[in-house]
């Protein structure tokens, strides 16, 4: 099988020991996957996690806040993050140690631009975007992860009845994941312009995001989204 993202190894970077994060995560081991690691086990996760157990996906775990605590509370599921940045995947991995919730949830070093390729159809139970960068200038629209491509990609992905829950804090990500739902097979179940006000549109299954936290501090709104893939 042929993937579109290419993992290097420390010597194909330029300065290798610029970012020591970059190291230290080939070297990790459980919780942690590389890119190449991540594609050995694409459309076969629950052989990764050795249980039969719904595979719920987060896209951008950031520090790992939000991913570790999901995992911690749902142990009857498995989690899978996806993170580009080498510290954030240690940063993530340490956080679900710390939790004793290694054992059922992984991290893997991937663009998300093209994780649908680590997936078989219909793999998928619930999947979680927090705080996409907006890209807010039109002109860097197609750069967009929340767009018609992406959803396009992922969509298959999804199992019957797969909910997708989105945090954000640019109205452009909202209007831009709105727009592209319309016209697909999704389910548009529930929307929140302001989490810290309102609440989440899915109740209290929720964990707070760093990036929510900074903005709740600061009185900024952040937004919710609720989609489901009809069953």
């Amino acid at each position: 099988m042929s993937f579109r993202f290419q993992d290097k190894a420390p010597a194909g970077y330029r300065h290798p020991d610029a970012n020591p994060y970059l190291k230290i995560h080939r070297s990790y081991g459980p919780p942690v996957l590389t890119a190449t690691q991540a594609q050995g086990w694409a459309g076969r996760w629950e052989a990764c996690f050795g249980v039969a157990r719904p595979l719920h996906v987060e896209i951008g775990t950031g520090n790992g806040f939000f991913f570790a605590g999901m995992a911690d509370r749902h142990r009857d599921r498995n989690w899978l993050g996806i993170e580009i940045r080498f510290k954030r995947v240690v940063l993530t991995a340490r956080k679900l140690q710390g939790l004793s919730a290694a054992e059922h949830a992984r991290i893997a070093r991937y663009d998300a631009h093209v994780v649908d390729e680590l997936f078989a159809d219909g793999e998928i139970a619930g999947l979680y975007v927090n705080h996409p960068d907006p890209w807010d200038k039109e002109r860097w629209a197609k750069n967009r992860l929340l767009g018609p491509a992406w959803l396009d990609a992922i969509l298959p992905k999804l199992a019957a009845g797969a909910q997708v829950r989105v945090k954000t804090d640019h109205d452009v990500n909202v209007d831009a994941l709105l727009a592209a739902v319309a016209h697909r097979p999704l389910d548009l179940i529930g929307l929140t312009r302001d989490v810290e006000a309102e609440g989440t549109p899915w109740g209290d299954d929720d964990v707070e995001t760093n990036y929510q936290r900074k903005f709740r501090e600061k009185g900024e709104p952040v937004k919710a989204v609720w989609v489901e893939k009809p069953r």
